[in-house]
């Protein structure tokens, strides 16, 4: 089986991830270039590979098979319709795209000219998380009746973020948000099995800071009648809710489920909490490189190389990155309508 040519477009903290992936932990693959972003020279002189000037150089290249966009999902459109004309394939980081209808073309154009579109979703590659779909997979819960999500940061953060990040306030994409609810919402399809069919939301801001709205509280309603409640905001005082970052709780008819991303997995049955599993401990920020940071990136990345060299779809396809966008952008059609939003859009 061919190994695959790899091109980077972007150079920031996720091309860094995804460059570090593709050159050193998945396998039947190789990091060919990579352009795009103020790093893009310094990232490729530290993987010995090209940068090239432009993304239409990069996709000129025969020796690269297919694409990372690890750029901000306002550009994610216009790059995928370049890279499906160029015959690459592409893998596309979270969110998708700021509106279900640029999901749409999106999928439509990889369609049309016969590539792979795949999406960024590390909350089904995470051991713990897996773990949790397991325990809800296997009965023990009996059937899933409700479940919460939190993703809560302070504002500090956010205000750092739109310093190093100013597309984040840029009004056509989806914000500081969809990049974090995105995570949220395909979670809760996927411990579910279950789509989305109705979504109440309020949506604002409390501060000053710019972009799309910062807070939203959501009431979703899925198949078979299971609900959920998401919070999703990037304005609390410092030091924000511990155990907090992307928190999910499930509760069935015989047992309950109790997550947070990098800290436990607790499950209630028989009458007592029990904590079943505790992920291996990391520095986010000091150690961008650590195999336990990129562990389920390592997921992503090979799953999309698998696809193409198996020719099948990913396993996290365009699909499933709309599905996700479609529940965040009913979101905010239903803060700004004040009326429930019916799915599917």
């Amino acid at each position: 089986m061919q190994t695959i040519g790899v091109g980077m477009i972007g150079s920031g903290f996720m091309g860094l991830t995804y460059s570090e992936v593709v050159a050193k932990h998945a396998e039947g693959c190789r990091l060919v270039a990579i352009t795009g972003g103020r790093r893009a020279a310094t990232l490729a002189a530290d993987y010995g590979v090209t940068a090239e000037a432009s993304v239409e150089s990069l996709l000129a290249r025969k020796d690269i098979d297919a694409v990372v966009l690890a750029t901000p999902d306002l550009d994610r459109l216009e790059l995928t319709r370049q890279a499906a004309a160029a015959g690459k394939h592409v893998l596309a980081e979270k969110p998708m795209a700021p509106t279900v209808a640029e999901c749409d073309e999106m999928i439509a154009v990889c369609k049309a000219a016969g590539v792979n579109l795949g999406v960024v979703k590390t909350e089904r590659y995470r051991k713990i998380t897996r773990k949790a779909k397991e325990f809800i997979d296997n009965g023990e819960m009996g059937p899933v009746r409700m479940l919460r999500t939190v993703s809560a940061f302070p504002q500090s953060l956010a205000k750092q973020l739109f310093d190093e990040r100013a597309w984040m306030t840029d009004p056509r994409g989806g914000g500081l948000f969809m990049g974090m609810a995105s995570h949220n919402t395909d979670f809760l399809r996927w411990l579910t099995g279950r789509n989305a069919l109705r979504v109440f939301a309020q949506a604002t801001t409390y501060s000053d800071l710019p972009g799309p709205p910062l807070s939203v509280m959501a009431n979703i309603v899925f198949e078979d009648q299971i609900m959920a409640d998401m919070w999703i905001t990037s304005e609390l005082p410092d030091p924000s809710l511990p155990s907090s970052e992307v928190r999910f709780q499930v509760f069935g008819r015989d047992a309950m489920l109790d997550l947070e991303n990098f800290e436990y997995l607790d499950v209630s049955r028989s009458g007592k909490w029990e904590r079943i599993y505790t992920p291996e401990r990391f520095d986010y920020l000091k150690e961008p490189k650590s195999p336990i940071r990129l562990f389920p990136h390592r997921g992503v990345i090979q799953d999309f190389i698998d696809s193409i060299r198996e020719q099948r779809p990913p396993h996290v396809g365009g699909a499933e990155g709309r599905a996700a966008v479609e529940i965040c952008e009913a979101c905010l059609i239903s803060a700004r309508t004040g009326q429930a939003v019916n799915l599917p859009l």
